[in-house]
């Protein structure tokens, strides 16, 4: 008998099918890469100095559980700033990123068969971590005709007795949709009629091209149901430093901060220094980014519109595009693919990010200009032949 016996629950765990496109782009000479979901700009120097100086400066021992203070005030500052919400440290746990944070919030509150709705096309990760918890994912499909979201009439058909969490993403990865202040009302009334508890992923609340960004939690009787994610991976171009950040009713960061001491014990030390650095200082440099992020998604838009069978909505948030390729002929999967082979550019297919994204690519905006034209010529050629 084989030592290594894995975890039947895990026995047939396979790459996704983006996973896939990763592995086979990563052989192709010359590849015009449209897959990654990655700011293609680097850490700022002034961060990067910011770390290594508190380095120097012998902060290099375990952190606070929970982060440091500093830090914490920081992010405080800045979501009352950017967004007008109000929020304590008391109510922020830094974490490995925004993924820690969602899988802490799922361990934290999930009990077997406990039921979780999600708007969908998303990141897929979600599934898994609620999976992995215990819980039963409920995927609610969403429609371009509303921005790529669930309406509330969706939600409301989904939510069941044995649901628990509600899941939402704006600005989204992969759609780039932004919802709009009655959306978020009517996915906040849903939450409140039916005593549900919100995760809203804002990862990419700096991004946004069209209408505003507005905190679910900042929204009437929301604060206190509502756990914000975010981080520094997209704003501030630091996705290897592995910092996210959790904002939540103290009743659950004290859950959350319990459990995370098994797995990580803290937040690398030198990472949340930079990152403090990064709030206090550099909202002109992720103002700038946003306006090229912009620049790339408009002209991108316009270019796959005008590209047999591709039809592309008007870029809203994020630096992601998800045009419908239907008109090709082809399925998601078999688009990418082919787009691969001939054109030398990798895209995501929708189907990746859930059933509703079938007929849809993901499309980064994560190259400059140059790149993204000759990624474009290439596409137009392929599908022009």
């Amino acid at each position: 008998m084989p030592a290594v016996k894995i975890a039947d629950r895990f026995s047939s765990l396979q790459p996704s099918s983006m996973i896939k496109i990763f592995q086979a782009a990563a052989a192709v000479e010359d590849l015009s890469n449209l897959s990654i979901g990655e700011p293609d700009f680097h850490t700022e120097p002034g961060i990067v100095n910011a770390a290594a100086k508190a380095a120097l400066e012998g902060c290099t021992h375990y952190p606070p559980l929970q982060g440091f203070e500093d830090l914490r005030k920081e992010i405080c500052a800045y979501w009352k700033r950017h967004h007008g919400l109000e929020t304590e440290p008391e109510s922020i746990l830094l974490t490995v990123g925004g993924l820690q944070a969602a899988h802490l919030c799922f361990q934290a509150m999930l009990n077997p068969g406990d039921e979780v709705v999600i708007a969908e096309p998303c990141f897929t990760a979600y599934f898994q971590q609620v999976e992995n918890n215990g819980g039963v994912v409920v995927p609610v499909p969403s429609r371009e005709e509303n921005g790529f979201f669930p309406t509330a009439e969706d939600f409301e058909k989904a939510v069941t007795p044995r649901t628990k969490i509600l899941v939402i993403n704006s600005p989204c990865n992969p759609t780039g949709g932004v919802l709009t202040r009655e959306q978020a009302g009517g996915i906040a009334d849903v939450a409140k009629r039916h005593d549900l508890f919100v995760l809203s992923d804002e990862i990419y609340e700096a991004f946004i091209y069209a209408g505003k960004h507005v905190p679910l939690a900042s929204l009437p009787g929301m604060k206190e149901r509502t756990m914000t994610v975010s981080g520094f991976s997209k704003s501030h171009c630091m996705t290897g430093w592995r910092i996210g950040y959790a904002m939540a009713p103290a009743e659950l960061l004290k859950v959350m901060i319990t459990l995370s001491v098994s797995q990580t014990y803290g937040v690398n030390t030198l990472a949340q220094k930079g990152a403090a650095f990064a709030l206090a200082t550099q909202d002109e440099k992720v103002k700038a980014r946003t306006a090229e992020y912009e620049k790339r998604v408009r002209y991108c838009a316009g270019r796959l519109n005008t590209m047999p069978g591709v039809t592309c909505p008007e870029p809203r948030g994020a630096f992601y595009l998800f045009p419908d390729i239907s008109g090709t002929g082809r399925n998601d999967e078999e688009f990418a693919w082919w787009l691969l082979e001939k054109a030398k550019v990798a895209v995501i297919p929708g189907t990746a990010f859930g059933a509703s994204g079938a007929g849809h690519v993901r499309i980064a905006c994560t190259l400059g200009m140059d790149d993204l034209k000759k990624a474009m010529d290439r596409m137009e050629e392929a599908l022009s032949r």
